[in-house]
């Protein structure tokens, strides 16, 4: 059923609206008060039925995903600390201070899947429209763009063979276990031991008999994987999938394409990037979009199947076309871009290419402004949840992307409503002499935001 308004006009006798206790110039106060909440009750109003239990309000679930993924926190830990903070609750949609945990963490993870990545980009447009509605993002922004890809890592063990092998025979053993098949021999202790000790010679640079070891995980993957054949020829789902990617593992060779790198996350691929310090990481290829000016993202894509950088520019201008409404005019790319038309629809490509000699001052400025773009895929990976994804299949991948650019871009909005904040007390502090500032304004009144460290930073 669709959820039900969480707002009243009804007052409570014995207790305080939040509205008249917190500081109305709290930025998360004056942003939950900017951000345009009923068109996620628009957007999403078609997925819900008509009949049924009433959902948990669409604002409150939305907000927990923007404070999620601004203050780094898991689906647990956002959860629990909504309870301690009466601005994340008003910013929630709550009226009044709440003392009991609104939601069950495992009721986002439904709404996430109810949403999918389609939809969680109407959170990341409706960032850019409130910074539209404050003149924080505007047209001459798009002037030029800056595009590039990362890697995104997922919440996987280092894959090794015999790590592999190892917990392919345990999920399968497992599943014959729990649907009554009966299997010659689980290899349970042999299994542990065998893995323990291909661990133990490698560390040791006892190559040989470390591969001896693998070869012995291998064979009693085999086995077992032919014995459940025997015992289940027409195998349900859930096992079905589980045969496939163990035949997948006992037939792949070491220069395959497409391998099989974990069990839990079968869509995870093998990116080179030409690190020094990480020469493979084990996730998928997100397209990210900044403007120059500023550094808003204004468009994140994650990619499946390691696609070549140039060939992931047109989509990338697109998703940006889609979110923000207008057209980039100029976008600047790095060299693995090349191949690349110096045209694609309205917008010019600028390749890393040229030299600073043939070009004009003006024009080197905007070409030595695509790295700008390289802090903000760190910012995203260390502050806003894109580091390590631990959301399920390649759809997770694509959502923790859009939603660690909705966390950068939410903390841009803070600090620029912090940033006014402040400038507004710099100006009273000129008009009046300090020591009516001090008795109008101390020190415990000036700071009641409650902000992190890194809310007091200029705006980017």
């Amino acid at each position: 059923m669709k959820p039900k308004s969480s707002q009243h006009d009804q007052a409570d006798l014995f207790r305080s609206r939040l509205d008249q206790i917190l500081d109305r110039q709290h930025p998360l106060y004056v942003l939950a008060n900017r951000i345009d909440w009923a068109v996620f009750n628009k957007t999403f109003g078609s997925l819900y039925a008509e009949k049924g239990r009433p959902a948990k309000p669409t604002r409150l679930l939305a907000g927990l995903h923007y404070l999620k993924h601004a203050f780094d926190e898991s689906d647990e830990s956002v959860v629990a600390r909504l309870l301690e903070n009466p601005y994340w609750q008003y910013f929630c949609g709550f009226e009044f201070f709440i003392h009991r945990l609104p939601i069950d963490p495992s009721s986002l993870t439904r709404w996430r899947k109810r949403i999918g990545p389609k939809g969680l980009e109407q959170l990341l447009s409706e960032t850019l429209a409130t910074a539209k509605r404050e003149d924080y993002l505007t047209e001459q922004h798009m002037e030029r763009v800056n595009v590039d890809t990362t890697v995104q890592e997922k919440a996987i063990a280092y894959p090794t063979d015999a790590r592999l092998y190892h917990k392919a025979r345990v999920l399968l053993v497992k599943a014959a276990k729990d649907r009554g098949i009966s299997l010659r021999q689980s290899y349970l202790r042999l299994g542990k031991r065998a893995l323990i000790m291909s661990g133990r010679y490698a560390h040791a640079r006892q190559m040989n008999r470390a591969k001896r070891e693998q070869k012995k995980l291998k064979n009693f993957l085999g086995r077992v994987y032919r014995d459940i054949l025997r015992n289940c020829p027409q195998p349900d789902g859930q096992l079905a999938q589980l045969l496939h990617n163990a035949r997948r593992l006992l037939t792949q060779q070491r220069h395959d394409k497409n391998k099989l790198y974990s069990m839990h996350a079968p869509e995870v691929e093998c990116i080179a990037k030409g690190k020094v310090h990480k020469k493979y990481e084990f996730g998928c290829k997100v397209s990210v979009a900044t403007t120059s000016q500023d550094n808003w993202i204004v468009g994140v894509e994650a990619l499946h199947d390691n696609p070549f950088d140039g060939h992931t520019l047109k989509g990338a201008l697109a998703q940006v076309k889609r979110l923000v409404g207008w057209d980039a005019q100029n976008a600047y790319c790095d060299k693995g871009y090349k191949g690349n038309p110096k045209q694609l629809g309205a917008t010019a490509v600028h390749l890393a290419t040229r030299r600073k000699s043939s070009m004009k001052p003006s024009e080197w400025r905007w070409f030595k402004r695509r790295s700008a773009i390289e802090p903000v895929i760190g910012h995203m990976k260390q502050d806003n949840r894109m580091d390590r994804n631990y959301l399920k299949g390649a759809d997770g991948d694509k959502m923790n992307a859009i939603l660690a650019a909705c966390g950068f871009n939410l903390r841009k909005l803070l600090r620029a409503f912090f940033w006014l904040l402040f400038k507004e007390l710099e100006r009273l502090k000129s008009l009046l002499v300090p020591s009516e500032f001090s008795q109008m304004l101390d020190r415990e009144q000036a700071e009641p935001f409650g902000l992190h460290l890194e809310l007091q930073s200029n705006v980017a």
